[in-house]
């Protein structure tokens, strides 16, 4: 029996709210340092803004460049936003398939290889270029992955749906130390100097040695934590199943301070200087100031469903899609709507930016490139199985994943 039958019955009605519907069978610096290091992010990236290289600068852990995406949402700051470029109309180089499998978690991409895993307990590294495996991992009672790895300093940081979080060796998979929570574990990893930080559904958000998996320190709310702790500074934002958006003290981890959002969430929140973005299970978006612990903005839609889709933001734009078969690109200052664009059913899977695109899947088993200032289709691929993982973008590729068992990867065709 997996932690998913065993916590069935046992589920306290709060917890129901978040509950998901699955496809599968289912320090100080001197100043003088800081001009150093911004110099050197703008140097080496010279894509970036000068907000962001001064917040990469400021954030450990790994980054999104035009060679990798090694987090969820590609950065610490879980921005969903892409450094380099796709053609406009990305073509199938190769897909794998597993047999009887099903995927919802997002892949990482590092030094060419493609890591995810899928829902009946087995976690994949594939080639980026060909798409064959070159290992694979399989947890002790086959309890799949929801959670999207994340990969740094030559180590993945996966946990699983029975709440057995796992450090493997990411050239071999061999299992190098697993920590077990309560409860299964949606979150996908983040880091902060020499810990990685993890939430689970036992409401607590685990600071771990990422070398040897030691304790640090555990912070718990009062519900389910799915979302993946975002890292700015010395400061973590977890977007709770207790309605609120919670800032924790890095350091110490203790609570910094709470925003009050009204109602359960577990999307991640996405953050720009000092805006952070999420939206909510009552179809509710967010812009929190969480240097003030204030919400500057919300939208509410007339007729909204919930929000599990993670938010891309970009400076110019945020988007984020919802249960009402929608993608809304929202201005990230005064939270004007832009643009919205429908699909045929629920948008779960996060929006990436990507140069002046936007992709996304959706249910309906397509995905989707749309004009970044227009919102309009610009691209599309129909893949038959619906999307709940998110695309990741790296060395020219997009990668993701279906539920009936598929990782497809696009690019430009030699």
């Amino acid at each position: 029996m997996n932690r998913n039958q065993q916590l069935q019955d046992s589920t306290a009605p709060t917890q129901r709210i978040c509950q998901r519907t699955r496809f599968c069978k289912q320090g100080q610096i001197h100043w003088v340092s800081w001009i150093l290091i911004i110099s050197l992010a703008v140097l080496i990236e010279p894509n970036l803004s000068a907000e962001q290289a001064g917040q990469k600068a400021a954030t450990a852990g790994p980054q999104a460049t035009t060679s990798q995406w090694p987090l969820f949402r590609g950065d610490p700051l879980s921005t969903g936003v892409a450094h380099g470029e796709l053609p406009a109309k990305p073509s199938l180089l190769w897909k794998h398939k597993v047999k009887d499998g099903a995927f919802e978690a997002t892949a990482a991409i590092v030094e060419n290889t493609v890591y995810v895993g899928d829902l009946d307990g087995t976690f994949y590294a594939l080639d980026l270029n060909t798409g064959k495996p070159k290992w694979t991992f399989t947890t002790k009672d086959k309890d799949g992955f929801y959670a999207s790895p994340a990969v740094y300093q030559q180590r993945v940081y996966v946990g699983d749906l029975f709440g057995r979080f796992y450090c493997l060796d990411a050239a071999t998979g061999k299992k190098l130390w697993e920590f077990e929570t309560k409860a299964e574990i949606d979150s996908s990893a983040n880091f902060y100097r020499g810990n990685v930080l993890v939430g689970s559904q036992d409401a607590t958000l685990y600071c771990l040695e990422s070398a040897s998996g030691k304790l640090i320190w555990k912070h718990t709310i009062e519900d389910q934590i799915r979302c993946t702790p975002t890292v700015v500074d010395a400061r973590c934002f977890v977007a709770g199943c207790d309605g609120k958006l919670h800032i924790i003290d890095l350091e110490k981890g203790v609570s910094v301070a709470n925003v009050d959002i009204g109602g359960p969430t577990m999307a991640t929140p996405a953050v720009r200087g000092d805006l952070a973005y999420f939206g909510s299970e009552s179809g509710t978006f967010f812009c929190v100031n969480w240097k003030q612990a204030n919400v500057v903005w919300r939208y509410e839609p007339k007729r909204g469903r919930g929000v599990r889709s993670s938010a891309a933001a970009s400076d110019k734009i945020v988007i984020y899609g919802n249960r009402s078969r929608e993608v809304r690109g929202m201005h990230p200052v005064s939270g004007k709507q832009l643009w919205t664009f429908n699909t045929k059913q629920r948008v779960d899977s996060s929006p990436i930016i990507v140069g002046q695109r936007a992709f996304v899947g959706s249910s309906d088993g397509r995905l989707y490139g749309l004009n970044l200032q227009t919102g309009k289709k610009e691209w599309e691929y129909e893949a038959g199985g619906g999307f709940a993982a998110s695309p990741a973008v790296a060395a020219g590729k997009l990668v993701i994943a279906t539920d009936d068992g598929v990782v497809y990867c696009f690019g430009k065709q030699p």
